[in-house]
């Protein structure tokens, strides 16, 4: 039941807001979360599946018809959290289809979300003194922000873009750290410096 309880109040929070082209990143974001927690955000991330063959095993046909229903599921959510407006524009797509389909309408929302972020990764300059820790979440974050909006950067770009953001106090330990060509994630690299 507490299961149950967690459901609603999350779908709350996208239901309030309703998708009205302007708010598309938020309604989006909000989407995500909501069909995270419900294990169903795959519905927005995959095409749908074939449909297996008549001699396929019970767990394939299991697997496709759990696709389905989760489908109807996160569509019926998706629309019911739209204007009229919009809802008329999607009711005769699939989840997948729908969020395509919106992505290609709204794209310079997440263009301009694109550009403030980056910009603000870029510029990141770590002040002679101040603590790295923070310094190096911050841009951690960026990053991620950067590969939810579809715009990831390669693990070398994001660890050169950090480590350029720092101080010439830390250029013995970016020195040693290009030389010895070490391949670390962005956290494995927090917790070094």
């Amino acid at each position: 039941m507490a299961a149950n309880t967690n459901t609603l109040s999350l779908r709350s929070i996208i239901e309030k807001d309703k998708l009205n082209g302007l708010n598309f990143l938020d309604w989006f974001r909000n989407l995500r979360i909501v069909l995270k927690q419900e294990q169903k955000l795959y519905v927005i991330e995959q095409p749908p599946p074939n449909e297996p063959p008549a001699n396929a095993s019970r767990a394939d046909r299991d697997a496709y018809k759990k696709h389905l229903d989760d489908m109807v599921d996160v569509g019926c959510l998706m629309l019911v959290t739209m204007k009229t407006e919009l809802q008329k524009k999607h009711e005769d797509m699939v989840a997948y289809e729908m969020i395509e389909h919106l992505k290609e309408l709204y794209q310079g929302q997440a263009r301009q979300e694109w550009f403030d972020i980056s910009k603000a990764l870029f510029q990141c300059k770590l002040a002679e003194g101040s603590p790295v820790g923070p310094h190096v979440l911050k841009m951690i974050g960026y990053i991620e922000s950067l590969f939810k909006l579809g715009f990831p950067l390669s693990q070398e770009l994001a660890t050169d873009v950090i480590l350029q953001s720092l101080p010439d106090s830390y250029s013995q330990f970016v020195l040693n750290f290009n030389m010895n060509e070490i391949d670390k994630t962005l956290s494995q690299l927090l917790s070094m410096l």
